[in-house]
C-alpha cells in the first residue's frame, strides 16, 4: 500500500485477514475450507481471505433462514421493538463509521468521499425503515351492508438477496432494511470481489439483537450459491441487483417455484442538457453524473445530450474539466476518481472505446487506462468522452460500467425525448433547464424511473429507486419497498343478526 495513504487521512488498524461465514448466528467457515481472495483495486494487494460458501453451507443458510422465520419471535416482534433493533444497527454502524468506510475503500478501491457519503446512507436506510414500518399497515376498506373488510400486511418469508461489488454496503443496506424491518429473515450473497462490509454488517445485525438466523451472509459463486438460492424452493422471495442478463436468467429460474422477485439490473441513463440551462451547474453535475463511482453506477448518465445552440461552450467547459479529474490515492480527500474493481472491468471498459474508435467516434478526453504515481499496480481508466458518435453503436446502446460518457447534439425537445428514449434501457435520467414547464413536459416523457432535474443525485432514503423497461422492476430505497417483503391478506367478515344464507336452502 502506498505510503500517502497512511498521511492523507486518519485510518484505523480494523482489517482483519479472513472473514468468515454469518450462518445462524455464528461466524462460520465454509464447508469445504474454501476461500475468496480479495484485493485492492488502488494497488492490486491482498486485503483479505474471505471463506466462500458452498452449497452446503448455502442450505444450512436456508434451513436457519427458515427456522428463524417460521418458529422463531422476530416476526412476532411489536412493530416498535423491530424499530428499535433497526435504530440499533444504525447506531453500531455509526459508531464504527470510520472502519466501515476505510474497509470500503480498502474492498472497492473507490474514493474516501464516495465511501462516506455511501456509508452514511447505508446507515440512514436503518433508521429510515425503523421509522417507515412503525405506519406501515393493513387498511379498513367501506363495505356494504352488514360486512366488514380489513387487510393485514404480513411478511413474505425467507428471501435470498443477492448484491453487486459497485456499491457492496449501501445495496446491502437496502435489501437487508426493509425485508428484516417487516418481520422477514434473510440471506445474503454478496458480491465475491467485495464481501468484506457485508459480512460485517451481518455481525453488527447480530451485535444489534436481530435473533439468529433472521440475517446470514454467504459469499460464493453465483452461478453455484446464486443460483442455489433462486431455485431452492424454501426461499420466497429473490431480490437481485446486477446485470439485465443475470437478472433475466434469475426470472426464469425463479419462475419454476413462482417466487416473488425484486430487480434492479442495468442502465443507458440519459443526459439532457436544454440551451437556457444554467451551463456551469450542467456542466459540473454532468461530471458527476458520469465519474462519479468510477462510472460504476447502473443509473450513470453515460448519454450526454446538448442542444446545439450551447454544445460548443458547454463541451469547452465539460472537456477541460474532465481532464482536470484526479486520479490516485483513494484515501486523499483530493482524489475525484477511484480505481475500476478489476482487470476484467478494466478490459471491458477498454474494449468499448477501442470499438468506437473503430466505428469512427472521436475521442476528445482519455480513452486509455491510467497509471497514476504510486499506483501503477492497480485497475485505472481516464475519464472518457468521446463524441461524433451514433445511436447503433454499441457505445451508444449497450451499458458499459466505467467513466465513458458518449455525447450527441439535438435541436428541440422532441428529439431530445426521442433520443433520450431509444433504448431498452429505462433507469435514470436528467434534465438540465431553467424552464420548469420544460423540465416537467420532458419528466413526464422519458420513460425511466428516476428523473433529475437540475440536480446530479439520484437515491435518498425515501425516494423510489428503479427502472423501466430492462431495467427491471421493484422499487428499492422507498417506503414501496415495505410492500414488496410483505403479502396483504384480505380479511372480510359478517355482523349481521342473521345468519346468511345465500342458496336459500
Amino acid at each position: 500500500m502506498a505510503t500517502s495513504q497512511q498521511t492523507t487521512v486518519e485510518q484505523e488498524a480494523v482489517k482483519r485477514d479472513f472473514y468468515h461465514l454469518v450462518i445462524n448466528g455464528e461466524k462460520v467457515k465454509s464447508s469445504t475450507g474454501e476461500t475468496i481472495k480479495t484485493y485492492n483495486p488502488a494497488t492490486g494487494e491482498l486485503v483479505a481471505e474471505v471463506a466462500k460458501a458452498s452449497q452446503e453451507d448455502a442450505e444450512r443458510a436456508v434451513q436457519a433462514a427458515r427456522e428463524a422465520f417460521d418458529n422463531g419471535k422476530w416476526k412476532k416482534y411489536p412493530v416498535g421493538k423491530r424499530a428499535r433493533v433497526l435504530n440499533k444497527i444504525a447506531s453500531i454502524m455509526r459508531s464504527r463509521f470510520n472502519e466501515l468506510v476505510e474497509l470500503e475503500v480498502l474492498d472497492t478501491g473507490k474514493t474516501i468521499a464516495a465511501a462516506q457519503g455511501q456509508v452514511s446512507q447505508a446507515i440512514e436506510d436503518f433508521e429510515f425503515y425503523a421509522g417507515a414500518i412503525v405506519g406501515h399497515g393493513g387498511s379498513v376498506n367501506n363495505m356494504p351492508g352488514q360486512f366488514q373488510n380489513y387487510t393485514e400486511k404480513e411478511p413474505v418469508g425467507v428471501c435470498a438477496q443477492i448484491t453487486p461489488w459497485n456499491y457492496p454496503m449501501m445495496m446491502a443496506a437496502w435489501k437487508i432494511a426493509p425485508a428484516i424491518a417487516v418481520g422477514c429473515s434473510v440471506i445474503v450473497k454478496p458480491a465475491s470481489l467485495t464481501p468484506l462490509t457485508t459480512i460485517v454488517l451481518g455481525e453488527i445485525c447480530l451485535e444489534a439483537g436481530v435473533p439468529a438466523g433472521v440475517v446470514n451472509i454467504v459469499p460464493g459463486s453465483g452461478s453455484q450459491v446464486g443460483n442455489y438460492l433462486v431455485e431452492h424452493p424454501q426461499v420466497d422471495k429473490v431480490a437481485f441487483t446486477g446485470s439485465t442478463p443475470t437478472g433475466k436468467d434469475i426470472m426464469k429460474k425463479a419462475s419454476d417455484t413462482l417466487k416473488r422477485v425484486t430487480l434492479e439490473l442495468g442502465g443507458k441513463s440519459p443526459n439532457l442538457v436544454f440551451p437556457d440551462a444554467d451551463i456551469d451547474a450542467a456542466v459540473d453535475g454532468s461530471l458527476f453524473g458520469i465519474f462519479y463511482n468510477s462510472g460504476q453506477s447502473c443509473e450513470a448518465r453515460s448519454r450526454l445530450y446538448v442542444h446545439e445552440d450551447i454544445y460548443d461552450e458547454f463541451m469547452s467547459k465539460f472537456v477541460e474539466k474532465a481532464k482536470q479529474i484526479k486520479l490516485g490515492d483513494p484515501f486523499d480527500k483530493g482524489t475525484h476518481m477511484g480505481a475500476i474493481i478489476d482487470q476484467d472491468q478494466l478490459d471491458t471498459i477498454d474494449g468499448y472505446v477501442k470499438s468506437a474508435i473503430e466505428d469512427g467516434a472521436e475521442v476528445l478526453a482519455g480513452g486509455k487506462q491510467a497509471h497514476p504515481e504510486g499506483y501503477e499496480n492497480g485497475f485505472w481508466y481516464e475519464p472518457t468522452v468521446i463524441a461524433n458518435v451514433n445511436h447503433d453503436m454499441k457505445v451508444v446502446q449497450e451499458e458499459i460500467f466505467g467513466p465513458v460518457v458518449v455525447v450527441m447534439k439535438f435541436k428541440d425537445e422532441k428529439e431530445a425525448i426521442k433520443l433520450a428514449n431509444d433504448t431498452v434501457f429505462g433507469l435514470g435520467s436528467a434534465v438540465w433547464t431553467k424552464d420548469g414547464a420544460q423540465a416537467t413536459r420532458v419528466a413526464k416523457q422519458i420513460q425511466a424511473g428516476i428523473v433529475m432535474v437540475n440536480c446530479p443525485f439520484s437515491a435518498f432514503p425515501g425516494t423510489p429507486f428503479g427502472g423501466y423497461k430492462q431495467s427491471g422492476f421493484g422499487r428499492e430505497l422507498s417506503i414501496e419497498s415495505l410492500d414488496l417483503y410483505t403479502e396483504t391478506k384480505s380479511i372480510v367478515s359478517y355482523f349481521g343478526s342473521r345468519p346468511l344464507n345465500p342458496l336459500g336452502l
